[in-house]
């Protein structure tokens, strides 16, 4: 029989809703075997940085925060032990067990499902600094997750990535492209249902090659009309859907589906032909334009949001301004930009034509200043409309007293929408008239002609 635990764990995660939903099933496993979990580090026996290690300012805030912490240790002389997980420790896992002596233990990615093995070990103070195994975990509905109250929740289909692009370590870190069965995931998001969440997120490395390596290769599209039909499920959203995978028949499930929002993410990264081969993207730019026409054919209040890279190897002045062109042509409602970062292992890190991290910046600023004026062009065409906004939290906006997420807005990456002149609680499901816009944010009065009912 296992020991079972005992203290208090507080949990740090850093990077993407993926990286979150570990957090979540390893303070799920560590409670459900006795730990309590805090808010507060400095109140914690263990402490867990769930680290980020995709490109180098995630790497740098990684550090940051374990040093910060160890540091703090010191000068308080809390004796809590400091386990870093995540991506960076499966990437660097063994160097920097050799330094960092901050750190107590380092747990690679594959090993989120074995947490409660390792804080045992830990309390019984257990020599092993580094534990890098392969990255092959997949959560399933069996793994309780820590979830705070909430009225929207991520939910992970797949894990990992087979698609190789030049510039990306992740299937280094993570693995393989792995999907979870339908049924399997249709389970949890009945339970994620049953907590109150009125929006499912689904997410994954590349949520357009889901079912893949499945038996029977189940598809995307039919996993979205099977959840889509759930009941008590408002909104479904999917997100990080690969330009090379996105098929027909997913874009037609999307728009047969009422509870679907009418919202697609594509990653598309550049648009120029050679950059795209560089990158193996393994999509040309008439698929990525063919794909976006047919999205708003299908659903003409589609919200698009996509991310690009500049400053890759090989891009040059005209290649940087076929981007931007198009930038101003495809008219994305929300746009991220990355300046490429040169990680070794992958296949461009040898690549010649290296642009400055000065040229970069000017490049990203060029397209964000470009992208600034179009959503805030999109934002004033949407005043007088009227839009359903799913309430989240109170607001500290004068005058706005509330804040959420109108169905063209994703949490965390986009705008939001600030409410007033409405008695409404967090969780609701409200209309609202827009009255004002900004570059992001949305500013909207909300109406009773459509009450929604309460979750939270």
């Amino acid at each position: 029989m296992k020991k079972r635990l005992s203290g208090k764990l507080h949990i740090v995660s850093l990077g993407c809703a993926k990286n979150l939903i570990d957090s979540e099933v390893m303070g799920g496993l560590a409670r459900s075997s006795g730990m309590s979990l805090v808010e507060n580090p400095d109140e914690a026996d263990v402490v867990i940085v769930n680290t980020c290690g995709f490109i180098g300012p995630a790497k740098e805030e990684a550090l940051d925060v374990i040093l910060t912490l160890a540091d703090n240790r010191k000068k308080t002389g809390r004796a809590f032990k400091l386990v870093v997980a995540g991506c960076l420790a499966q990437r660097y896992g063994r160097e920097l067990a050799r330094d960092l002596p901050e750190a107590d233990l380092f747990i690679g990615t594959g090993e989120v499902g074995r947490i409660v093995g390792h804080l045992q070990s830990l309390r019984e103070g257990g020599s092993r600094r580094a534990v890098i195994t392969q990255p092959d975990f997949l959560m399933t509905a069996r793994h309780e997750r820590a979830l705070p109250p909430s009225a929207a929740a991520y939910l992970k289909i797949s894990d990992g990535c087979s698609n190789r692009c030049a510039y990306c370590a992740i299937p280094a870190i993570r693995g393989r492209a792995r999907s979870r069965p339908p049924g399997d995931i249709l389970t949890e998001a009945r339970r994620l249902l049953a907590r109150g969440a009125r929006e499912i997120i689904l997410i994954g490395q590349d949520t357009t090659a889901y079912g893949r390596d499945l038996p029977g290769r189940p598809t995307l599209a039919a996993l979205i009309s099977d959840l889509a039909t759930l009941a008590d499920l408002d909104r479904l959203r999917l997100l990080y859907a690969h330009p090379a995978h996105l098929s027909d028949d997913l874009l037609l499930a999307m728009a047969a589906h009422p509870a679907v929002c009418r919202y697609l993410d594509l990653p598309v990264q550049h648009i120029d032909d050679s950059i795209l081969t560089a990158m193996n993207r393994r999509v040309s730019a008439a698929r990525i334009r063919k794909i976006i026409g047919r999205a708003r054919s299908l659903m003409p209040d589609v919200a698009l949001r996509t991310s690009l890279i500049v400053g890759f190897p090989g891009e040059t002045p005209r290649r940087f301004a076929r981007l931007l062109d198009f930038v101003r042509e495809a008219r994305f409602d929300h746009l991220g930009v990355f300046t490429y970062s040169r990680e070794e292992g992958t296949a461009a890190a040898a690549r010649p034509a290296r642009i400055s991290e000065k040229e970069k910046e000017r490049r990203r600023d060029a397209v964000m200043n470009e992208q600034a004026d179009i959503s805030y062009a999109i934002n004033q065409e949407l005043i007088g409309s009227v839009e359903e906004v799913l309430i989240e939290e109170r607001s500290d906006r004068a005058g706005y007293p509330f804040v959420g997420r109108a169905r063209r807005q994703a949490p965390e990456i986009d705008g939001v929408t600030y409410l007033k002149n409405g008695d409404v609680q967090i969780g609701d499901i409200v209309s609202c008239i827009i009255t004002g816009a900004d570059h992001y944010d949305l500013f909207g009065e909300i109406s009773f002609d459509k009450p929604g009912r309460t979750a939270l």
